[in-house]
């Protein structure tokens, strides 16, 4: 099977103003390879455990002390994205850090053949910064931002402290996101020249 390029557009659930980006995708990585992207777009730091439910099934990192893990979640290793994911219009979710149960949407917007240097991914647009991590799922960040955002509230100074000393939940910075995501995906694709 010849790869394609996915448009994915992925959403965090609950966040309200979403936060979100858009971001385009080879198909023939692999969901382990996928969820490193995703951390990537989002600007997670994949320090917890993950996993996707594609089409009623469930994908993750292979757990030893699970005795029945391949008859009840799949191994995301073995697994390409082009063999779960078949048509535009697909939904899927993914789950990063089972604590904070940080749960994401995505859809597949568009399939589009692969241009001559396309590269393995690359992230077209966004908005809003990613919560810190273990900062306590969404309500947790609703009270981050609210403890951030008043100088009287009695957490304020923690809070900022404990988030390096300044957090803008509006930042998106495109640039860094697209830097950071080529350490982690493969060379470009390159198609055979017509003959």
């Amino acid at each position: 099977m010849s790869p394609v390029i996915y448009q994915i557009k992925i959403v965090l659930k609950d966040t309200e103003p979403p936060i979100w980006r858009r971001f385009k995708v080879r198909s023939d990585l692999t969901l382990r390879a996928f969820h490193r992207v995703l951390q990537e777009v989002m600007g997670w730091t994949n320090s917890h455990l993950h996993k996707f439910e594609i089409n009623g099934v469930e994908y993750a990192e292979p757990d030893p002390d699970y005795e029945d893990f391949e008859s009840k979640i799949k191994d995301d290793r073995r697994v390409r994205l082009e063999q779960v994911v078949t048509g535009e219009g697909q939904c899927f979710e993914y789950q990063y850090d089972f604590g904070d149960s940080w749960d994401h949407y995505l859809v597949v917007e568009k399939i589009q053949s692969v241009e001559r240097y396309s590269p393995g991914a690359v992230c077209l647009e966004g908005a809003r910064a990613c919560p810190p991590e273990d900062v306590g799922s969404t309500s947790g960040y609703d009270e981050f931002l609210a403890a951030i955002r008043n100088p009287n509230h009695p957490e304020h100074k923690n809070m900022l402290t404990w988030a390096g000393g300044a957090f803008d939940p509006e930042a998106f910075d495109l640039n860094r996101i697209n830097h950071n995501l080529q350490r982690f995906v493969r060379a470009p694709i390159r198609k055979k020249a017509a003959s």
